[in-house]
């Protein structure tokens, strides 16, 4: 990915300030209706979500915000932008590594509750078996993990009791991006996920 700031972005560093871990936070939230585009990638042969590939980016639309940590750039794209800009989206998030490239793909969705959650949750459910066959259960009660297809579904419960879907896809070279993390800053890459639905993400 080439340096410099996206025109027309904000721009945060810091080794994990609060205010930086609460955009993580925020950023790995309420996955609805994955299964139409993010779950279109054919891992095998190098593909990422949104018609996205794996590694080196030689050029991205400009996002509405950048983050930085270590080795990790996050660049986030709000519901005004294009990548984002599907009927049940929040906001999707790049996840780039300084060597690796792409190395994660997030989709933020809107919240969700009662029938309209259960119907999203088993919609992206059937998606992923189609796709990578039957899930195993994930490091948190009720998220589902795709091996295969590199992709863990999660869900949180916010106090008022709406429940938003979590989904993360991640390239090949992930786990080395997330070991030069964890030396930098003491804490994996996948810390940003479980803070939002708790420990045992990679």
């Amino acid at each position: 990915m080439t340096g410099g700031q996206a025109a027309g972005s904000t721009e945060r560093r810091g080794a994990r300030a609060p205010r930086q871990r609460r955009r993580f936070r925020l950023s790995l939230a309420l996955v609805a209706a994955w299964t139409g585009t993010a779950l279109a990638a054919d891992p095998t042969a190098g593909e990422a979500p949104f018609g996205l590939a794996w590694g080196a980016l030689d050029r991205v639309d400009t996002p509405s915000m950048v983050d930085r940590e270590a080795n990790l750039t996050g660049l986030y794209y709000f519901h005004d932008r294009p990548l984002a800009s599907g009927p049940d989206t929040v906001e999707v998030v790049l996840v780039v590594c300084r060597e690796q490239g792409l190395q994660q793909v997030v989709w933020v969705g809107r919240l969700l509750d009662g029938p309209a959650y259960a119907t999203a949750r088993e919609a992206i459910r059937r998606e992923g078996v189609r796709r990578y066959g039957e899930p195993r259960p994930g490091p948190e009660p009720g998220s589902l993990v795709w091996p295969s297809g590199r992709a863990i579904l999660a869900t949180r419960t916010l106090p008022d009791g709406t429940r938003g879907l979590v989904m993360s896809a991640s390239g090949p070279d992930y786990a080395a991006c997330s070991d030069s993390h964890r030396t930098a800053t003491g804490h994996p890459a996948g810390a940003h996920m479980s803070d939002l639905i708790g420990e045992g993400i990679p």
